[in-house]
């Protein structure tokens, strides 16, 4: 059964929990759709929100900062194929945002799975109903059984999309071999941020995003802090329990607002903890950052860990954290 919710519990049950598994920025692709005649299917998994500039014409119309079909469709519905940006995923919920499109709107959503470009296709989302220029957001009683590859966006009959997400628990392609060293923070890996401070101009989740991005739109950044004593922080749970050797930090793009010092904790919990857990260790104790730079620290600490807490002293921005170990059960 899949049911609306408001953002506030999606926010709560699904988004501090998994991945967004078909988005632009962790390299989810679009590989098919039956029509973009207005507006292009990519548009969908675009990172920023979008935008609306009602004086812009294009060849076709109205430009729009989405997906948008032909009127008319004489089929039951159009749609769009996706690649997912991981190795597979099982897969939780979805939010479908028709901001701008009023009058255009697409009526009804649903939202098929498959293992593989020929796999047969699975319903996760039923047909589910959508009002104009406004987010929805759908939530299964459960996660799905299976992990997938694949998904198809149903739009019925037409109309137009701004954006797409869909959130699922990766899984990851781990190295046979455990003596192997990898990033067990990278969202590719499985890698979660489950709660921060704050995320005023760039939102936690790109800590974890593979590569070192192209500005500043694209890591952590909090808002200037003034208390004496502030620090910011974020914490995230790796893909799988580890042995962590080294901590990198880069500051990529980062030139006048990266932070002043950064400090990294850990810990083995069951659940994701809270910040004040009493239970976290420093692996990494108050240390510099600079500009624009990678920066390796390297870890002592060789007790198994399934969360780290990246703080930032007092505050700022970081593109990306890298937590390079082992797995350890």
């Amino acid at each position: 059964m899949v049911k609306q919710v408001s953002a506030e519990e999606f926010h709560e049950k699904v988004v501090s929990h998994y991945t967004d598994v078909i988005g632009e920025k962790l390299g989810g692709k679009v590989l098919s759709f039956s029509d973009e005649w207005f507006a292009a299917a990519e548009n969908l998994i675009k990172p920023k929100a979008p935008i609306r500039d009602a004086t812009k014409f294009v060849f076709a119309g109205a430009w729009y900062d989405g997906w948008e079909t032909r009127r008319h469709n004489t089929e039951e519905y159009d749609w769009v194929t996706f690649r997912m940006g991981v190795s597979s995923a099982k897969l939780i919920g979805c939010e479908v945002d028709t901001a701008f499109f009023n009058g255009n709107h697409a009526p009804h959503i649903s939202v098929d799975a498959s293992i593989g470009e020929d796999g047969e296709w699975v319903e996760i989302i039923p047909k589910m109903e959508c009002g104009p220029s406004q987010k929805h957001f759908f939530i299964r009683d459960e996660i799905t059984k299976d992990a997938y590859t694949n998904i198809r966006l149903k739009m019925y009959p037409d109309g137009g999309i701004a954006r797409f997400r869909l959130y699922g628990e990766v899984i990851p392609i781990l190295p046979n071999d455990s003596n192997t060293i990898i990033d067990l923070a990278s969202a590719i890996n499985g890698g979660v941020a489950t709660s921060f401070s704050d995320q005023h101009f760039g939102s936690a989740d790109n800590l974890l995003l593979p590569g070192r991005g192209h500005d500043m739109s694209d890591g952590w950044e909090t808002k200037r802090s003034r208390a004496p004593g502030h620090v910011d922080w974020a914490i995230i749970r790796l893909g799988h329990s580890a042995i962590i050797g080294k901590i990198s930090i880069d500051t990529a793009h980062y030139r006048g607002n990266f932070p002043q010092f950064i400090k990294v904790e850990a810990i083995k919990s069951d659940v994701d903890p809270s910040f004040d857990d009493s239970n976290w260790e420093v692996i990494v104790d108050k240390s510099k950052t600079g500009p624009d730079a990678e920066h390796d620290y390297p870890v002592s600490n060789a007790n198994t860990f399934t969360h780290v807490k990246l703080v930032m002293i007092p505050d700022g921005g970081v593109k990306r954290l890298r937590c390079w170990g082992k797995c350890s059960n």
